[in-house]
Formats: C-alpha cells, sequence, structure tokens
C-alpha cells in the first residue's frame, strides 16, 4: 500500500455532506483561512489541485472552504500524538468538529483523531515500530473488527526478516487507515470505492507555499530529516531468488 494522507478539517457535523456536490471556493477565501491556520506564516498562492492530493510536499497547504467545512492538507497539521494538537487550532474549531487523519506508507503508521466543541473524544495513532503512541476514548464502529482480529496481519516467510515472528499490531495500520478514511471524510484513496464514497478527485482546492520566514521551522525539520536518515543506515537491495524467497544482494549485482 502506497497510502499518504495528512487531513485537518473543521466541520458543522459530518464531511461528507459537504464534500458532496461541492463547488470551488473563492481562492481570497481560502487563502484567509490557511493564514489562520498557519498565523505568521508567508502564504503564497501556488497551484489548483484537488482533494486526492492528500500528502503534499513540505511547506505546501492544500485548502478549501466549502459550506460546514474547512480542510486542509499539509504534514505540519497531523500529529504522532494529536492530543497535542495547538491551541490556536483548538480555538479555530471552537462550536466545531475537528478531524484529523495521517497516514504514511513507509512507516505503516496512522493517526486519526476528533475533536467535538473543543473536547478529545477520540485519537488514535500508531505504528509497528513505535507500537500504539496514543489510544483515547471509545473506538468508532469501523474499528471494531480490527480490535476484534478480523484483520491479521500474515507473516512474508519470503523476505529475509520475515522469521515467522508475528506482526507488532493486531492489524495493519493502513487497511484500517483506508477504513477510518471513509468513515470520518467519506471518500478512500486506494482500494475498491463504494458508491456513496466522494469522488475525492472532483472536489477542487487551492494549493499554497506557506513557509516560516524565520526559517526556524525548515531548520528543525531538516534536522529531524537527518537524524532519520542517519538511524537507518545505508540502504538495502533485494531480489528474488530460485528458490522464490528474496535474497539481499549488493549494488554490484544489479
Amino acid at each position: 500500500m502506497g497510502a499518504k494522507t495528512a487531513l485537518l478539517a473543521f466541520v458543522d457535523g459530518e464531511v461528507r455532506p459537504a464534500l458532496l456536490g461541492a463547488l470551488p471556493a473563492a481562492r481570497a477565501e481560502v487563502e484567509q483561512a490557511v493564514r489562520r491556520v498557519h498565523p505568521g506564516h508567508q502564504v503564497e498562492f501556488d497551484a489548483e489541485t484537488s482533494l486526492d492530493d492528500t500528502n503534499p510536499p513540505d511547506d505546501v497547504t492544500n485548502a478549501t472552504v466549502l459550506a460546514g467545512a474547512e480542510i486542509f492538507c499539509d504534514r505540519r497539521l497531523v500529529l504522532d500524538l494529536p492530543s497535542e494538537l495547538p491551541e490556536h487550532l483548538l480555538a479555530l474549531g471552537a462550536g466545531r468538529r475537528i478531524i484529523m487523519h495521517g497516514m504514511h506508507s513507509v512507516v505503516d503508521w496512522l493517526c486519526f483523531a476528533v475533536w467535538e466543541d473543543g473536547q478529545l473524544v477520540r485519537s488514535l495513532s500508531l505504528s509497528p515500530d513505535s507500537g500504539i503512541m496514543e489510544n483515547i476514548g471509545e473506538p468508532y464502529d469501523f474499528e471494531l473488527p480490527y480490535w476484534a482480529g478480523e484483520h491479521p496481519v500474515e507473516t512474508d516467510l519470503d523476505w529475509p526478516d520475515g522469521d515467522g515472528d508475528p506482526y507488532p499490531l493486531p492489524f495493519h495500520p493502513l487497511e484500517l487507515g483506508e477504513d477510518a478514511l471513509r468513515g470520518l471524510f467519506g471518500f478512500v484513496i486506494e482500494g475498491m470505492p463504494n458508491p456513496a464514497d466522494v469522488a475525492a478527485e472532483t472536489v477542487h482546492m487551492h494549493s499554497f507555499r506557506v513557509t516560516d520566514p524565520t526559517g526556524a521551522e525548515q531548520a528543525a525539520r531538516a534536522a529531524e530529516y537527518a537524524q532519520i536518515r542517519a538511524a537507518m543506515g545505508p540502504p538495502r537491495l533485494y531480489r528474488r531468488g530460485p528458490d522464490g524467497r528474496m535474497q539481499e544482494i549488493g549494488f554490484d549485482e544489479l
């Protein structure tokens, strides 16, 4: 699965009705909404896009303002610990529902969270490497089959590291992530869509370059990426061998 999302929404009720038949929002109105989400940042219009672009590059915000909903796609707006949502974002959602959804297929990470009038009612964040980082509130109906063990992950013994150890979580985060995306936002980005799903590619959004003028945000992010690269070590290459199992190879074998 190659799914990646970075979604935050402020809504009156449910997201799906706002997305169905949504019309393009005025750029100036959306820009003002982006400035409220990122106070003190430089905001410059970049391009037109759509809701299926759920994970824009660093320093880019995709956004729209609809009747009953403001929706933002931005990596800075999803958190390993959703409960630490900044106060100014909680204030923007006062009297409304706030919904967060984040997935990253490289590390099988998922988070989603819902606030009702400023109160966190559900938060889940987990990955196989970090385990369950946050689990607050009662699970939603779409989660229950996963917690009940109905979606176990089969160990892939074809890989050299596939030593038979069970997957460290009772389900694959990205599988639950797609059901959470459908349940909370009304669409999916992988798998077979349902007839009732929103066609995300038809929901128009404006894309903006949004940068910290002090450079502090960019510097902190660069340092974090450097730390991650150092921890990863050199890349490893694999090829399927004569026995059908994946075997590690060197660069000179390419």
